[in-house]
Formats: C-alpha cells, structure tokens, sequence
C-alpha cells in the first residue's frame, strides 16, 4: 500500500511538473494554441496524466506531444468543428464512421476502403472528416479506446493514400493518446502488402502490437456476428445512411410490463402496427415491442407495489456504487460503470443522482439493451439538494455485457413544472439540445468464481463445512490429509494394475517370439 501511495504521489508531482512547464514554456504567445485546449489542460489531470502515459512518464516527450496536438487542434479548429462544417458528400458516402463494439467493450471506427480515392484537392476535408469523428467520440466517451477496422473488401491499389494513412495513425500516436485499443486490418489483398509494411515503419513498437490482419474467417476472434456485416460473415443489418449520423441506439429501458411509455406516446401511436419496428435514434422517445402492454410512469406508480418494492427494499441488494462524476446540473454515481455479475446478488446496481443546481431537474436513463434490464425510475425529476436512487436490474436470465451502455441525461426545468408523465414527455421535446446535460455509463462483467479443481469420488471439498461454513484449520487439513492418502492409495492401485499389464504383455511378446521361429521349449 506504501508503495502504491509512493507511486501517485510521484505521479500527481509529474503532471503538476507538466503543467507549470508547458505554462512557463510553451504557452508563450497567445494566439499560438486554442486558449480552451490550454485551460482544459491546466483543469483536467486526466488528460495530462493521459499524455505522460502515452510517452512512459517523460515529462519532456509528454510536452513536445502536447505541443504537437495542440497546434494540430487549432490547424484544423477541432473546438469548432461541426457536421455543417464537413461537405455533405462525405458524410453521404459512409466511408468512415461509428457504429458496433468489439468483444471488450470498444467502439468500432470503420473505414471502408474500397470508398476512398486518392485526391489531392479533397484530403483536407477528409482529414477534418475523420478529426470529426474522433472529436465526437472523444467528448462522448472521455478515456475510452477504439478500435479502428480498415475493411478492405473489393479494395485495390487506387484505394490506398499512404499520406491519409500517415494521417490517421498521427491521429492515435500523437493527438489523442491511449486513445487506440487495436487496428485489424480485414482481408487485405496481396498486393498491398508491400504498402502495409512501410505502413509499420510509421506505428512504433507499442503501436505495432496493436496492429492485427485477419480474413473474414478470422474476424471474429475479435468482434461478435452481432457487430459484423454481411460480407464477414457476421449477423448484423446495418447499413449506414446519411442523415442523421449514426450513433449509439439508446432506447428506454423496460419495467415489469415492458417499456416505460408516456401517455402522450401512446397516444401519438395509436393506430400503428402493432409489430412496427422501434425507431432507433438518440432522440426517439418510445422503444415499441411487439405483442406487450405498456404502461406509463404514472399508472406503473399507481399500481400495488410488492414488498420488495416498498420504501428502502427498492434498493435492497443493490450494488452501491463507489465513485462520483461532478456535473453541472447532477452528480452521477457511479462515474464511469456499472458491475454485473452471473449471481443472483450481482443482478442489481444502484445509481444516485443528486441535484446539485438551485432549480428543478428532469432526468430520464436510458441504454442500448432495452430488452435486458429493469430501470425504476427511469423518467422523473429531482428537487434543488435532493438525491435520487435509480435501480438497474437484469430481466430474466439475460446477462450483462461490455457493448451494453447506459445514458442518463438531465435538463433544469422551470419553476412549478410540473413533474407527472405528460408533461415530462412535452418538456424533453421542448428543450434545446444545447441545454440538455448527458453522462455515459457502460458495463463492466464480474467474472465468475468457480472452484478450480475437483476433487475425487469420495474426497470433501477441502474448504466446505466448519462453523457458520467457514472451515477452521484443523478440519481442513485433516480433510486434506484423509483426501491424500485416498489418491495415494488410488495410484498405488493404478501402478500394480499398470505392472501386471507389462508382465502379461512380455509373457505374450516372449510365446510370440519362440512360436515363430520354433525354438525349443514352444510347444
């Protein structure tokens, strides 16, 4: 514990020694960086200790790379950099964009090949189109990687731009550190090969062995059928279309009778098929499941609650979360994830809001799941000063996963609003995006804890029994003992029957032999 203390200690002296230096240093004229990018550096130890990590502690290495990215940040306007300010043939053409997650939790970057051409006029609004991308990424998941796919289905030579290439990788090795989980490089043609291989000159040794080809064959190694197209063999029907710009499909989550629905939604859809498929937008309002009663916030708080609904037993056996995120209207707790676990106790997590503002707070979480989890409440408001538990649960026998993620989004409210269903579901189409504050959770899976040995027929698990069921050490080793002497006993066997099977086989080798040649003593 010494140690680990000594270490942060050392650490936080590190990025306070950046900071003060790139101040004192760096930041000489004014108009040479983006003077937000400065103040966000001075604020956030995060993304300090992000660069020192990147470049193993050096504080000098870490400042010429802040250095480096904060005046490719304002070369290209990263702050000020919007959808309008791309041209809308490139977002039309689905050449690269966000969508799916890998097998650890990552979100995938996509960059179909066979889309891109080689064109001196155009490369500066394809570089702004993938600093978009990233940017976008970057404030909606602060500190969490990606992993880029390079698709090269149908690609070829004329497809390759080794200065966009360069580009990219910049993008991970300098301006935006541990930002890269992996690169996979899908079915690339032989004859790219040469172009791949200047391509690893250009990584660095970290960065290399975050480099991998697979085939279509392979790919799932790293990324579910959930999340691959067609053409890889995967299951997933996506197909990008511009607009809107796809993103994270965050529904709102289930209660005990399906779909928290306000009544205005329901309403609005009535008349509509019933098996009509849910609308997945980052907006839409209603998650419509087929053949299920919906319920509003209102009549669900109407209706008997069991005993383990009543007061505090809401909360019962949830995970109480350990860390905050400070925000400008709640603080949201956990700050970063939720923990689920394959037992019945590890089924249930808390979250707790509290209204840090001096007005009225709406508030509604949603997750890319709908169909896996229970959300009580999921659509409310929160007083000035008040706290709010929030209880995710798991439905059934679903089991949490690491592409699951959980949006909870806030806006202030005016005074007297009021706070039943219909008028929440008017407020949130009526408030500006720009006034709605939004914090990301995603999940994280508890792995199992299985014995990993098993004992012989006949031999006690070593560690059971005792008083209360903990086991005291004299019946453990006693047990231990009576298991040992049963298994030596069991090889002991295993050894005469093994001698006697050697004995009769050279009995037999030996008759053989002398039959054979018709020696003497054969008869």
């Amino acid at each position: 514990m010494a140690n680990v203390s000594l270490l942060q200690q050392d650490i936080e002296k590190k990025i306070e020694e950046t900071k003060q230096k790139f101040k004192n240093e760096y930041v000489q004229e004014s108009d040479k960086y983006d003077s937000r990018d400065v103040d966000r550096l001075q604020k956030d130890d995060a993304l300090v200790e992000a660069y020192l990590t990147w470049r193993q502690y050096s504080v000098d290495d870490a400042l010429k790379m802040i250095d480096d990215s904060f005046l490719w940040r304002k070369e290209f306007g990263l702050n000020d950099l919007t959808e309008s300010s791309i041209p809308k043939w490139m977002f039309e053409t689905g050449a690269v964009f966000l969508h799916g997650y890998d097998k650890e939790g990552n979100k995938l970057f996509w960059f179909k090949v066979k889309l891109h051409t080689k064109d001196a006029k155009t490369i500066m609004d394809k570089k702004k189109y993938v600093a978009f991308w990233l940017e976008r990424y970057a404030k909606r998941e602060p500190g969490m990687p990606l992993t880029v796919v390079f698709d090269m289905a149908d690609s070829g030579i004329s497809n390759i731009d080794m200065d966009f290439v360069k580009y990219i990788i910049n993008c991970f090795k300098v301006y935006y550190p541990k930002f890269l989980s992996k690169m996979i490089i899908v079915d690339m043609p032989w004859i790219m090969n040469a172009a791949w291989k200047i391509v690893k000159t250009w990584l660095g040794p970290e960065a290399i062995s975050k480099l991998k080809f697979a085939s279509k064959n392979e790919i799932q190694t790293f990324i579910d059928p959930e999340y691959l197209p067609l053409h890889m063999g995967g299951t997933d029907p996506f197909k990008y279309s511009y607009p809107p710009l796809p993103d994270d499909d965050f529904q709102t989550p289930t209660c005990e009778n399906g779909p928290i629905v306000s009544e205005d939604d329901n309403e609005s859809k009535e008349g509509e098929s019933e098996n009509k498929e849910l609308e997945s937008s980052f907006s839409s309002e209603v998650a419509v499941k087929p053949k299920k009663v919906y319920f509003s916030e209102e009549s669900l708080s109407s209706l008997k609650l069991d005993d383990n609904d009543k007061g505090d037993c809401r909360t019962k056996g949830a995970r109480k979360p350990l860390t905050t995120f400070k925000g400008p209207l709640l603080n949201v707790s956990p700050a970063e994830e939720l923990s689920f676990g394959t037992k019945e106790s590890e089924r249930k997590c808390l979250i707790i809001l509290d209204n840090v503002s001096k007005n009225q707070v709406a508030f509604k979480v949603r997750t890319t799941a709908p169909e896996k989890y229970r959300v009580k409440p999921s659509n409310s408001s929160c007083e000035p000063g008040a706290s709010v538990d929030i209880v995710v649960s798991l439905h059934g026998g679903y089991q949490a996963s690491l592409q699951d993620r959980f949006l909870v989004m806030a806006a202030e409210m005016e005074q007297n609003a009021g706070a039943g269903s219909p008028e929440l579901a008017q407020f949130w189409k009526d408030v500006p995006k720009t006034k709605i504050m939004d914090h990301r959770l995603r999940c994280h899976v508890l792995e199992s804890t299985k014995p990993i040995l098993s004992y012989p027929s006949g031999c006690d698990n070593p560690v059971e029994g005792g008083a209360n069921g903990h086991p005291d050490l004299h019946t453990t080793l006693m047990r231990v003992m009576v298991c040992n002497a049963r298994l030596e006993q069991k090889l002991d066997q295993c050894l005469w029957i093994q001698q006697v099977l050697i004995g009769l086989v050279l009995v037999v080798m030996m008759f053989s032999f002398l039959t054979l040649y018709h020696l003497p003593g054969a008869s």
